[in-house]
C-alpha cells in the first residue's frame, strides 16, 4: 500500500479533529478521506483558480453527511480557509453538517439527503455536453448503503445504456449497505454496460490508477473498499 503524504495528506487528521460534535458521522468521514484526497490531489482538474471556469472538472459529494474529511480537503487545498473549520455549523459559517452550495459555491450541489448524487452528476454530464465540453470529468462519490435507494439504480440504467465516459461513480464500500447487491456492488454496475474496477481504497496509486486508466464510451465505477464500519 502506498499513501503519498508529501502534499498535505498527512496533515488531514489534524484539520478534520478540529470540527467537533457530529462524533456519529465521524467513521463517514474517514471512510472517505483517502478518495477525496486523490481526487482532488491527482485526479481532478480543480483549483481554486479555476473553480469558476465553464470547462473545469467537477466533482458531486452524494455522501454528505458527515463531510468534515471533504471540508479538510478544501482547507488543505485552498479553497476555503483553515480558519473556518473550528467554527463549521454555526449559524454564521458556511460549513454546515451538510454540504449547502448556496453557502459554500465550491460544492457543486447540497448534499446529505442520500440518492440524489448520481442522478444529478448524469445531468452534469448532459449540460456540458450541450455546451460543447466533452473532456471535462464529472465524478460523484456515494457510499455502499446510499445504493439501496431507488434514484440510483434508475441512474446507473441510464448511464450505461447512453454510454457516458465522462462520468465516474465512485462507491466507497464500508460494508453498510442493508440489501447489498447479488455478486456485488461492482456487478450492479457491469450488468448495465458500465466499467468497473475494485481496489482498496486506502491504496493511493491504486485509486490513481483505477480512477485515470481511460475507459472508452462507458461509464466508470470504481469500487473503493474500507475497513467495515463499527
Amino acid at each position: 500500500m502506498t499513501t503519498d503524504i508529501k502534499t498535505g495528506y498527512e496533515d488531514l487528521p489534524r484539520l478534520i479533529s478540529l470540527m467537533t460534535g457530529d462524533e456519529k458521522h465521524q467513521a463517514a468521514a474517514e471512510s472517505t478521506v483517502d478518495v477525496l484526497w486523490v481526487l482532488y490531489d491527482r485526479v481532478l482538474d480543480i483549483t481554486p483558480e479555476n473553480v469558476r471556469e465553464p470547462g473545469r472538472d467537477r466533482f458531486l459529494l452524494s455522501k454528505g453527511h458527515g463531510p468534515m474529511a471533504y471540508y479538510a480537503v478544501l482547507a488543505q487545498k485552498g479553497f476555503i480557509h483553515e480558519e473556518e473549520l473550528a467554527d463549521w455549523t454555526s449559524a454564521e459559517s458556511r460549513l454546515g453538517h451538510h454540504p449547502d452550495r448556496a453557502r459554500l459555491p465550491v460544492a457543486e450541489i447540497s448534499s446529505g439527503s442520500l440518492g440524489h448524487g448520481l442522478p444529478l452528476a448524469i445531468g452534469t454530464v448532459f449540460g456540458l455536453r450541450a455546451k460543447g465540453f466533452r473532456d471535462a470529468k464529472v465524478v460523484t462519490l456515494v457510499g455502499d448503503a446510499e445504493l439501496d435507494e431507488g434514484s440510483n439504480q434508475e441512474a446507473i440504467a441510464v448511464a450505461g445504456r447512453i454510454g457516458m465516459p465522462q462520468l465516474t461513480a465512485v462507491v466507497v464500500d464500508n460494508s453498510s449497505a442493508t440489501h447489498g447487491w447479488p455478486g456485488g456492488i461492482a456487478r450492479r454496475f457491469e450488468v448495465e454496460g458500465w466499467t468497473t474496477r475494485t481496489v482498496d481504497g486506502r491504496d493511493h496509486d491504486a485509486l490513481h490508477e483505477a480512477l485515470t486508466t481511460p475507459h472508452p464510451d462507458r461509464p466508470l465505477a470504481v469500487v473503493a473498499t474500507v475497513e467495515r464500519k463499527a
